[in-house]
């Protein structure tokens, strides 16, 4: 069953070709690692996905709901890759407020297993997010789809901001969540995180997708011993 379905979508801004006759199948349970260079479209690919911004042509389908159905958002949590929590409210109220939003219940207990998985002291939930660091906000919003419990996980940039402890931790649940069945499909510039948690990737360039598959065979079809050469010898041809 396919968890993510792109049709020969196009977009464009002020002329420029964004995406370029998308073409891509994300499958149930499956761990996705989209890559590009900054600028290359990735972000307007998940914004697309989500019915953030308008395709001109194609079709996006969500668990084989249209992206534009309010329904199709109903299984999946989404971090953007800029997350600014509003600053007026302390860490507890944001996840409280989004406990709503995403219509589960709010459990201290589990609010505290999460926290400690992602290596935030449940303390600062006390504080106003104004006085979070970037690393501490970025934990927060990650607890936030945590907790959701969705099918389907939506990351721009997920690690941005993580010290090197957040990001193990955060790599040890998501791989936790992976054995349960769960679906990720995230943006990244880390090759590294794609080698360790996505059963295939692609690579974004100039707007079209250059590689669709596994890293191993991307070092494979150009000729690299590692996934960076590999990635530079993709984009550079």
């Amino acid at each position: 069953m396919l968890a993510i379905e792109f049709k020969k979508v196009y977009k464009s801004y002020n002329h420029k070709q964004i995406l370029n006759n998308i073409d891509l199948k994300i499958f149930v349970g499956e761990f996705f690692g989209l890559v590009g260079v900054n600028g290359a479209g990735k972000t307007t690919m998940l914004k697309s996905l989500l019915d953030l911004c308008e395709i001109e042509q194609g079709n996006i389908n969500l668990f084989s709901v249209k992206h534009t159905d309010n329904n199709a958002r109903s299984k999946l949590a989404f971090l953007p890759e800029q997350f600014v929590p509003p600053y007026y409210l302390t860490g507890q109220n944001f996840l409280i407020y989004m406990a709503e939003l995403y219509n589960y219940q709010y459990d201290s207990e589990q609010v505290r297993v999460t926290c400690e998985l992602l290596d935030l002291p449940t303390s600062v939930l006390k504080q106003p997010v104004r006085d979070y660091s970037k690393g501490m906000a970025q934990k927060l919003g990650l607890t936030t789809c945590l907790l959701a419990n969705k099918q389907l996980l939506v990351f721009d940039e997920p690690m941005a901001g993580l010290d090197p402890k957040a990001r193990a931790y955060l790599k040890k649940r998501l791989l936790d969540l992976k054995s349960k069945g769960t679906t990720m499909f995230f943006s990244t510039h880390l090759l590294a995180d794609v080698e360790a948690l996505c059963d295939r990737m692609a690579i974004l360039h100039e707007g079209k997708l250059k590689f669709i598959g596994t890293p191993i065979e991307c070092c494979t079809i150009f000729s690299a011993s590692n996934l960076e050469q590999a990635y530079l010898n993709c984009i550079e041809n």
